[in-house]
């Protein structure tokens, strides 16, 4: 795959005049929208509310650290190194949902459709249904990750070597997907026929649910620390290398035998990938701070922000498609208008 310089960027379609600058007064880690609210959630206490005008309002959401964080577009749930889970909604009005018992760290959170949802601490994963019951399973080693099926009341837990899928409301033992190593973030797929974990190695690894058939998905110089679905399921985007990794997941057989795509090559790593929720189009934020919009069927680029900065942390599209919003790890923000 050829190089390109950064600079030779500025020669193809360019948005940059059309950004808003936005002085969040955080270091996102993530953004999400509720609505066209932009919620850029930071490192530490704090989360900033942007609306679509452009007006800023800041929310302490914990009392130290945010370690992870996640949205169905209709809330925002975080947890945090204060033993809680809270929830945000666009209102900026903050509700803790849980509180660990032993005050341990929340290291990963997850919401399910129907208002369910979840949250581990340590070897513990807790899931609290919308009816307010609460489950817990202990997995063999530290939760490294957390997902729902997107169809059924079932989480996959990741932890060390391998995924635990579990069915809180069904007294059926676990089944456990194995492969040696760390496991991270977790996803099904959009139809439930696939899951895909990123591992503490720079790999991927996925299993085609009807069979648990291994899907080693390598190649990576650094570790996946974002991924994302293409409109329908087609795709899963990924972070990790200097291009953007596309694996297809069209066919029954998912990636397996098939080579991924490499999109936008820069001379920096894709550090965020968020495709758009309608369109064969995605924004993928790089280690030197570009934000690029690809189309996924030609690799065709807009610049959406130049290089010049520190590592583009926290990348999202709005549910109708209209707005993106970024943040770099230096502190920049910025929306777009599409």
């Amino acid at each position: 795959m050829t190089q390109f310089d950064p600079g030779e960027r500025l020669s193809i379609a360019s948005l940059t005049d059309r950004v808003r600058r936005l002085a969040i007064g955080v270091t996102a880690t993530a953004v999400h929208f509720l609505g066209d609210t932009a919620v850029f959630v930071g490192t530490e206490e704090n989360a900033a509310l942007v609306s679509q005008a452009g007006e800023i309002s800041t929310v302490a959401i914990h009392g130290g650290g945010i370690l992870c964080t996640t949205s169905d577009g209709k809330r925002i749930v975080t947890g945090g190194d204060d033993g809680k889970v809270v929830t945000l909604n666009a209102k900026g009005e903050v509700t803790v949902l849980a509180t660990d018992a032993k005050r341990r760290w929340i290291d990963n959170v997850a919401l399910h459709p129907d208002g369910a949802f979840a949250w581990s601490a340590a070897k513990t994963a807790f899931v609290r249904s919308g009816k307010g019951e609460e489950k817990t399973f202990d997995a063999p080693s530290t939760v490294g990750g957390l997902a729902f099926a997107p169809k059924g009341l079932r989480v996959a837990i990741a932890h060390y070597n391998g995924v635990t899928l579990w069915f809180p409301n069904m007294a059926a033992k676990p089944e456990f997907l194995e492969w040696a190593g760390s496991h991270l973030a977790v996803t099904f797929s959009p139809d439930n026929k696939f899951l895909v974990t990123a591992m503490h190695e720079p790999a991927l690894h996925g299993w085609r649910l009807a069979d648990n058939r291994h899907m080693r998905m390598s190649g990576y110089p650094g570790r996946v620390r974002s991924m994302s679905w293409s409109t329908g399921g087609k795709g899963l985007a990924t972070s990790g290398a200097d291009t953007v990794i596309i694996w297809p997941f069209t066919s029954k057989d998912g990636p397996m035998g098939k080579e991924p795509a490499m999109l936008a090559p820069l001379q920096a790593r894709v550090s965020m990938v968020a495709c758009h929720p309608k369109q064969d189009i995605m924004a993928a934020g790089y280690s030197d701070g570009t934000v690029l919009i690809i189309r996924l069927e030609d690799g065709a680029e807009i610049l959406v922000r130049r290089n010049g900065s520190e590592a583009v942390s926290a990348l999202a599209w709005n549910a109708k498609g209209t707005l993106l919003a970024f943040g770099t790890e230096d502190g920049d923000a910025g929306m777009l208008e599409f």
